[in-house]
This record gives C-alpha cells, structure tokens and sequence, in this order.
C-alpha cells in the first residue's frame, strides 16, 4: 500500500468540531481513488492531512509503509507530487522554469539543473501534451494550459503517487476530460493517484474507487457503482438525484429539479 491513512481526525483551532472524523483512505500501487463529497466535508483537509501540513488529533499516515512523520520534506518530494487546489501566478516565470521548480527536491536549494534535471522537465512537460509551451511565460497560459504545466511541476518531481486537489476546477468539459483522461494515463503507466473532486461523474468514469465524505466522515467507499447510488447521494448533498448507468457501466448521476420524481 503506498499511501495508507488510518482513522484521521482534525481539529482546527477555534472549532467545535472535527473537520476529519476518523477518516481512513488507502491508495494501492497503480491505483487512481476519487474522494467526493459535498463543501465542506472534509476533502482538502485530508490531503493536508496526508501531506502533513496540519497537526492530526488522531490516527496515522504511512507513505510505503513508513510513518509519515520518519520522512524529511525533500524524501517525501520526491515520493508525493502535490497539485494544490488553488495557486496564484505571483511571479510569472517561463513554462519550462516553473516546471524546473519540481526538481528542487532533488537537486537542494542551490543546485544548479543538470542533463537529467532538464530531461525529466522535458519528459514530464511532454506527458502532459504541454512540450510546446515550454517558452511560454506562466501568466499568458489558459487555465487549462496553466493546469497542464503544474501536473507537468509534480510529474517532474518523478513521485509515486500523484496528490490533486480539484484538478478541473473552472475549466471547461474538454479540458476537464483532457485533465482526468491524462491522469488516468499516469496511473495505467504505473503511478497512483488520489484525486479530490466535486465531479461524480468524472470520478466514476476514471476512477477505481470512490471515498465520499460527509461532515467529516467517510459515508461511502468502494468503486463507483457501490458508492453513487440514490439514496446515498440524495442524504449528502440534501438534493434529489437520479442514477444511471452509462453504456461502460459506470453510474452517471443527474440532479433533479424541485418536484421532479426520479424514475
């Protein structure tokens, strides 16, 4: 198991109330898991979680079997690629210099790039159809171009596994199936991959598993048809929705209007 959270609980200062429950999400080799659920429920908070970058009141992460806390930033850098829901372009670089950012971990603080640092740019800038725009300055990239570079950021990192928080959000239906087609790619290549999403649908077409979180706490786990089922996701997000099953066989899930009565 490369990535294994136990029973996860968060605290964060002024609250009331857990903003993790015991919640515990495991990712196997190869693996691509969606976690779902409504705002929040917890889903950002557990890749912090994950990554170490909130202090947990309860339960234990191992990245390859090792507790989180044995590794070192630069270790776990080098095992974790993190695509961040939200980053703003403070300071424009080129494309090919924001993607150099994911070899720090390899290289330290004041190493210069060498031959293998400029290959693994070019090899993980090529991966994410975004070779072309390697002389591109960042803030002239679309969103969805910006989304392929910093995928292409951690790829760089040559990691293990793969860490993305809304990796479609505000982008259009064909960037958002070029984005989950991609990541889908990475992991039958042989990465694995955690993936925060508000896209049920999009998460039952590419994912293996689904992990949907409610108030904190796990309410669902297993692949797509066991966990997107009607009754589940109406009691979630408070909203009545009809499930389907496209012709893959992975559930695709309708949100009804007010009145409307589910077949």
């Amino acid at each position: 198991m490369i990535l294994d959270a136990e029973g996860l609980e968060v605290r964060y200062v002024g609250s009331s109330r857990l903003a993790l429950g015991g919640v515990s999400v495991r990712v196997a080799d190869g693996e691509l898991v969606a976690v779902a659920g409504p705002n929040g429920s917890g889903k950002t908070t557990l890749v912090r979680a994950v990554t170490g970058l909130v202090p947990l009141a309860g339960g234990s992460v191992r990245i390859q079997g090792r507790p989180l806390a044995q590794w070192r930033r630069p270790e776990l850098a080098r095992v974790l690629g993190v695509v961040p829901q939200r980053e703003d372009i403070v300071f424009p670089l080129r494309v090919d210099e924001a993607v150099m950012l994911g070899r720090y971990a390899r290289l330290g603080p004041l190493g210069a790039p060498r031959a293998e640092d400029r290959a693994a740019v070019a090899s993980a800038l090529d991966r994410c159809d975004a070779l072309t725009l390697q002389a591109r300055s960042t803030d002239t990239l679309s969103g969805g171009e910006w989304q392929r570079v910093r995928l292409a950021r951690a790829l760089a990192q040559e990691p293990s596994v793969l860490l993305l928080d809304e990796p479609t959000a505000s982008l259009d239906v064909r960037h958002e199936m070029e984005i989950l087609e991609l990541i889908r790619g990475l992991v039958d290549q042989g990465l694995s991959g955690l993936v925060i999403t508000h896209q049920l649908n999009l998460a039952a077409r590419f994912a293996d598993r689904i992990v949907l979180l409610s108030e904190g706490r796990v309410v669902a786990e297993g692949p797509p048809r066991d966990v997107l089922r009607k009754d589940t996701l109406a009691g979630v997000f408070q909203w009545p929705v009809a499930v389907t099953p496209w012709r893959d066989g992975s559930p695709q899930v309708v949100p009804l209007r007010r009145g409307e009565a589910a077949e």
